[in-house]
């Protein structure tokens, strides 16, 4: 893994995301906006093997409540690559990247239909859920939104604090025995391609218990999953 700068490099970016996501020219983050994160405060990172590159992240700077922070736009990996441990080698040197410049948060979306991604980034990488946006994107030409409204969770990582640095290390996120569970089928994602509608429904139900929530002071804490069932696991919190 490395940063990269130059110009040239950031044409990189724009065939992976062809690689990994199948999307269209119109959907595809152009190069000059990688050189906007780059030059504005943000990041890009490639992953490579050997000479060939196999994975990517990309950062904007952000700001809320006049405290900087980074938004990770995109961390992807070629498919032949996936499940091989690259994508938490970009999400770590994210992290240091932003503990060697003082920003104590990084944020990103992700779909709430996507669980392994949800497992990842809740209680491998301890990130913590606080915020539902329906379709947030619009729909999409990616097959793997299979044409479904693009709703995002906004994932939290909080990456100086104690209980990230636990649960890097293999702790399990704590749940209390009040927590609340939001559910899915664990074959959601066959669901979105062979049943859309279907899937349109699940989502619809997902989005509407988490907005409750949310209103009610919970946080996505946790992420259980089997072979028939998917739960996100919520729990009150305080700023």
């Amino acid at each position: 893994m490395r940063p990269i700068a130059a110009v040239e490099e950031m044409k990189l970016g724009v065939e992976l995301q062809k690689q990994i996501w199948g999307y269209s020219p119109l959907d595809t983050v152009p190069e000059q906006l990688f050189v906007v994160a780059q030059e504005s405060g943000g990041h890009v990172l490639v992953a490579f093997d050997g000479d060939k590159p196999v994975g990517f992240a990309l950062a904007y700077a952000g700001v809320h409540h006049g405290k900087a922070h980074l938004h990770s736009h995109m961390v992807g990996v070629i498919p032949e690559y996936q499940n091989r441990g690259v994508g938490r080698i970009l999400k770590l040197a994210q992290r240091d990247d932003a503990i060697a410049r003082g920003i104590h948060l990084i944020e990103w979306t992700f779909d709430p239909l996507q669980i392994k991604n949800a497992f990842f980034n809740i209680s491998r990488l301890g990130g913590i859920i606080r915020r539902y946006i329906p379709n947030c994107y619009g729909r999409t030409s990616s097959p793997l939104h299979g044409g479904l409204p693009t709703d995002r969770l906004v994932a939290e990582w909080w990456v100086a604090s104690p209980r990230v640095a636990a649960i890097l290390k293999g702790a399990a996120p704590q749940i209390s025995a009040g927590a609340v569970r939001i559910s899915m089928p664990a074959s959601i994602r066959q669901l979105v391609a062979d049943d859309p509608a279907t899937a349109e429904s699940i989502q619809t139900t997902v989005r509407e218990q988490f907005e409750q929530n949310f209103r009610d002071r919970r946080a996505a804490v946790a992420f259980e999953f089997d072979t028939l069932q998917a739960n996100y696991v919520l729990e009150p919190y305080e700023d």
